[in-house]
């Protein structure tokens, strides 16, 4: 028997208690503690496969993408859009900015208790009362034509890559990398195979329910960690004053400017030229990124347009708002806490000691709160965290990974299989899926090394880059019914062009550090990012406007109940043209039967894994299918809980008002 295997006893200081001397994992209490959370995960995870693998209602394409349609109501509604914005994005990059440069980032989530209550009481109620699925059909009804829808799907799913799926793998193999040393590559690998084997066994409706479980998980766990954090540094008052102490011990020949702690760190307002979140950017561009995130984001209406009722939405939407008030003390306080704990790693600056903690010369604070987990955190509470960290990255992907393959297969590849089956139209989705994730992974090191190694402020700066001409076309197409889709057109590709000139310039010449600034010209890079997406709306905007005006306007006929001042128009609505992704004989042929036959053990366990049914779903009558979709364009409200989620609104603007204002 090797000594890997063997036991050995030592008598010297007890002789009645063997002491193993083993060099197996259970010896080792680093490599026990590892056992324990794969086995804890392993257990987490094994219970949502199995029932995602069983969730009923998913052998359709139209459930898997739409949930069951409206059989959420507030609690999952309002879990699941806090769970699918919060991942470990969130944790990873706000922790690091707060960490780097104080409170203003925490300015980004309180910005959304305002725009959340815009997304349920404007946005939704015209999803709904348009009766659509996804926002490229949404623009296909309003505007007409394909150009638009195409537009947007494409740029969607680049988002996804750029903004979402890389950086919360990013964010997650960090997790794992501090906690159990995996090589990043490697630690997102196994994050994958988890995350996507249980996103390809089930469908949205499935999502929307353990979200509410994880986010319960979250909030609890962080809750636990931010009362350790306190304790550790003394208190509140203790924290600020240590927090503006914090500096790293090894500053030779580097600018204080790039270590000392900014004077305004306590501020969530800072100067409109020298801070580096000028509060001008944070009150309008953040909006507008905000608007584009919360009201036009396939990830975040899939969940609203799931919802039993208006009413159940608009609470949700609440729900979410008040759940929005917690990053500022999970996460920004937190990882400012970090900083004072650990200033030598969280706050390096010289770049041959960044690399030697984090394998990043520009940067460590992507660490301050995996390594506050890790570090200060009881070994049973590590555990806790460390699977609230992966239930959140789990959330946030699968989110993403379903939404995305609800655009690729109903916006694109319909467009190229005319005649796909609804079995085919699933398996195209998750074959998808992979696609994404290959391109994510790819795209890891430039998330890396961008915005001196703070990750929220790339996924900001590349939104700002390219979402304000989309959410300039959604704002303008709600409330002026003179904007046309040549207008609509013409706003976006233009847009999209210089947000694509800044965004292009800034990874060519690089982002640079404080140590190592860019040498991009100031011209390109000069201007902040939250500034360049209020130029960019506002030039989209003006394009929009322009074009539309100098070309034929929409008539009112094909406009009833898409735009705000139509939307309780009750006349039949002719749409523009005959829509051309399925045509009608096509649709039908995708409902033939087909004689059914007895699948092998291989097809049937094939089948199982993709969520698909050898059943045929019954197809409804004309009158059911019109008995269905006035259900679905509902928009009804009993007046008593219309009059509480209204009362509920106005307190949660005035909760957000005074926020800024204490933290301003």
């Amino acid at each position: 028997m090797g000594e890997s295997s063997s036991i050995l006893y030592d008598h010297s200081s007890n002789p009645f208690f063997p002491v193993c001397k083993s060099s197996t994992a259970f010896y080792y209490p680093a490599m026990w503690h590892k056992s324990v959370f794969f086995f804890l995960m392993h257990t987490f995870y094994s219970i949502i496969v199995c029932y995602q693998m069983h969730s009923k209602n998913l052998s359709k394409f139209g459930n898997f993408a739409h949930a069951s349609l409206t059989d959420l109501c507030t609690p999952q509604i309002g879990a699941s859009l806090f769970a699918s914005n919060i991942g470990s994005g969130h944790f990873v990059g706000i922790a690091g900015t707060a960490a780097a440069a104080g409170i203003a980032i925490g300015g980004f989530e309180w910005n959304a208790l305002i725009v959340v209550v815009i997304l349920g009481w404007v946005f939704v109620p015209i999803y709904i009362k348009a009766g659509v699925v996804t926002m490229p059909e949404y623009l296909k009804k309003r505007f007409g034509g394909q150009r638009i829808r195409i537009y947007l799907s494409v740029l969607s799913l680049f988002l996804y890559v750029f903004t979402k799926i890389s950086a919360d793998m990013f964010s997650g193999a960090i997790f794992i990398n501090q906690a159990l040393g995996l090589n990043i590559y490697l630690a997102v690998i196994m994050l994958l195979l988890i995350t996507a084997l249980y996103t390809v066994t089930g469908g949205l409706a499935a999502v929307i329910y353990t979200d509410t479980l994880q986010t319960i998980i979250m909030i609890v766990g962080s809750f636990i960690l931010m009362g350790f954090a306190f304790n550790e540094v003394g208190g509140y008052e203790s924290f600020q004053e240590r927090y503006m102490e914090a500096i790293p011990s090894i500053t030779a020949g580097i600018s204080p400017s790039c270590y000392e702690p900014r004077a305004d760190s306590f501020h969530i307002f800072r100067d409109a030229i020298t801070g580096d979140l000028p509060w001008p950017g944070l009150v309008f561009g953040l909006t507008i990124q905000a608007t584009w995130y919360w009201c036009t984001d396939q990830v975040i209406v899939q969940r609203c347009l799931s919802a039993k009722s208006l009413s159940h939405v608009k609470a949700g939407c609440i729900l979410c708002g008040y759940l929005k008030l917690l990053p500022m003390f999970l996460m920004v306080f937190p990882g400012m806490i970090s900083r004072i704990l650990y200033p030598d790693v969280v706050a390096c600056v010289d770049p041959e000691e960044c690399q030697k903690y984090c394998e990043a010369s520009v940067g460590c604070s992507n660490i301050a709160y995996p390594k506050l987990v890790v570090d200060l955190m009881p070994n049973g509470l590590r555990g806790l965290m460390l699977s609230v960290m992966l239930a959140s990255l789990m959330s946030s992907l699968t989110s993403i990974f379903n939404s995305a393959s609800t655009l690729f297969t109903m916006d694109i590849y319909t467009k190229i299989r005319r005649s796909a089956s609804e079995k085919e139209l699933m398996i195209a989705g998750r074959v998808f899926i992979v696609v994404l994730i290959g391109v994510s992974i790819a795209w890891i090191p430039v998330v890396q090394s961008a915005q001196s190694g703070q990750l929220f402020d790339y996924i900001q700066s590349i939104t700002s880059y390219l979402a304000p001409p989309v959410a300039a076309v959604f704002m303008l197409a709600i409330f002026c019914k003179r904007v046309n889709e040549t207008g609509a057109f013409y706003g976006l590709i233009i847009g999209l062009f210089i947000g694509l000139s800044r965004m292009i310039a800034e990874f060519a010449y690089g982002t640079g550090s404080c140590v190592k600034p860019s040498n991009c010209p100031t011209i390109i890079c000069g201007v902040h990012y939250l500034y360049f997406s209020m130029i960019l709306f506002a030039v989209s905007s003006i394009i929009i406007m322009g074009v539309s005006l100098m070309t034929k306007p929409i008539d009112d006929k094909h406009l009833y109940r898409l735009c705000w001042s139509l939307r309780n128009r009750t006349e039949e609505r002719v749409d523009l043209e005959q829509d051309d992704w399925v045509d009608n004989n096509e649709s039908e042929n995708m409902d033939i039967e087909e004689p059914e036959e007895e699948a092998g053990l291989c097809k049937k366990a094939v089948m199982c894994f993709c969520g698909l049914e050898q059943k045929k779903a019954p197809k409804l009558s004309p009158e059911e299918q019109a008995e269905l979709q006035k259900k679905l364009t509902d928009t009804s409200e009993v007046p008593l809980w219309r009059n509480i989620v209204n009362v509920n609104a106005i307190i949660l603007l005035c909760v957000a008002v005074f926020c800024h204002g204490f933290f301003g």
